[in-house]
């Protein structure tokens, strides 16, 4: 992903697309050096991208990614949560291996990929993580990722002592984090599955590296009954209590929450991420989006794993986000452009990106090429709309990152896609046989 410096491209004949100004869309072209967007709509001599007729839009960003579940799509269907854990997913990632992970990682990379997502929060199994790492330096896409840490004793032997959990994070935190695009970040996977001294130590170790703390919480009514069994108190607040709030503590789900939770993640700062799919999918509920964001609560977008999903599609989480709340909270709930918002923007600003998530100057060039020329997404001209309401990944034409071309003509420029897929079931097969699935 190297390239010359001082390196100036343009791309022109778009409509670029905005989600935090109140110019919502630019007609004219863009032009990036090095990686970094350095004028909108001003002409310049630098060779251009022809791009007439396209939509393009900030690259989207998934704040909750199990990439080490993508091989098993379709073996954990119609469970809820505890159950779909217990009997299925963590027998499944205790069965997986150094290999196994990195086709995992790299078949639900392309699919990200294919589908626009530029940058994602990832939450790794117990083991293998620095596969994962390995994939995403391939393809070029911005990664935060992290181990999944887990010190309680389960029936999948799917755990750590607290001491090696630590170790294996600092470790893997040392080698990965700030190396190109990827980051390292610390991934407690929930209450249930930790003692308070592995995530008051995790607390300490993340900050004093500058890493993100990435876990999960308030899915699921069993989860709570669990955690009010451990902590005798709500999940948020127990968090708030042992300091893991704050804006490098983003938290997935966020379902079931008290007035008094809400209010805790909204004056800490702390990042929420909504899935809807998964959250529908394990009947979970409904996240209380509309309230958090009057409140002030700050959230962006992740499809979570294919297992609980089964697409890692933001298209899908944008529409269903943009949807699935306006029959309670009414149709001017959650509009378009804010859901856009959150799933460009707000997700760079939970990755702690200051330079992501706009077609801006002095931004990152990460944007997705968009064709409005189909049937499905032929009609008005309102782009918002347009990309949450009628787009799919079939639309998307070209992904670029830091100036970039990771995706051209449907396929990854890393890599080849049969190939992928090919690598992908033979590693499933291992996996299953393993499992005794």
């Amino acid at each position: 992903m190297s390239r010359a410096p001082n390196d100036t491209r343009r791309w022109r004949g778009a409509q670029f697309v905005h989600c935090d100004t109140d110019n919502l869309v630019t007609l004219g072209e863009l032009c990036a050096t090095d990686g970094m967007i350095t004028s909108l709509a001003k002409p310049t001599n630098a060779p251009a991208f022809d791009l007439t007729g396209k939509v393009v839009v900030p690259g989207f960003v998934q704040t909750h990614i199990h990439l080490v579940q993508t091989l098993f799509r379709g073996l954990a269907d119609d469970l809820a949560l505890m159950d779909w854990l217990r009997n299925r997913i963590w027998p499944l990632e205790a069965s997986h291996d150094e290999e196994s992970v990195y086709w995992s990682a790299r078949l639900g990379l392309t699919e990200l990929l294919l589908g626009g997502t530029t940058a994602i929060l990832d939450m790794a199994t117990v083991h293998h993580t620095d596969a994962v790492f390995r994939a995403a330096e391939e393809c070029g896409i911005r990664l935060h990722c992290g181990s999944a840490m887990m010190d309680r004793e389960n029936e999948a032997g799917l755990w750590q002592t607290t001491d090696l959990c630590l170790a294996d994070a600092c470790a893997l935190a040392d080698k990965w984090h700030g190396r190109g695009r990827l980051k390292y970040a610390f991934a407690p996977r929930f209450v249930p599955s930790c003692t308070e001294e592995l995530l008051t130590q995790t607390r300490d170790m993340a900050r004093a590296r500058g890493c993100l703390i990435h876990t999960h919480s308030s899915e699921n009514v069993d989860e709570l009954a669990l955690v009010r069994e451990l902590t005798g108190r709500e999940n948020v607040e127990y968090l708030h209590d042992i300091g893991l709030t704050g804006p490098d503590v983003v938290l997935a789900h966020c379902v079931h929450l008290s007035s008094k939770e809400m209010a805790l993640l909204a004056s800490t700062g702390t990042r929420v991420v909504h899935c809807p799919s998964s959250n529908l999918k394990l009947a979970s509920g409904y996240a209380p989006i509309p309230e958090m964001v009057d409140q002030g609560v700050h959230v962006s977008l992740g499809a979570d794993g294919a297992p609980c999903n089964n697409r890692l599609d933001i298209f899908q989480e944008m529409r269903l986000a943009a949807l699935i709340h306006k029959p309670r909270a009414g149709a001017t709930a959650l509009p378009a452009r804010q859901v856009l918002k959150f799933a460009t923007k707000h997700g760079a600003e939970a990755l702690g990106h200051t330079h992501g998530g706009q077609l801006a100057e002095t931004y990152d060039a990460d944007f997705v090429v968009l064709d409005p020329d189909t049937p499905a997404t032929t009609g008005g001209t309102e782009p918002h709309g347009m990309v949450v309401y009628a787009m799919s990944p079939a639309n998307v034409r070209e992904v670029w990152i830091g100036g970039e071309r990771v995706v051209a003509d449907g396929h990854v420029v890393a890599w080849d896609t049969q190939e992928t897929i090919t690598e992908a079931r033979k590693a499933l097969d291992r996996v299953i046989r393993r499992a005794g699935l």
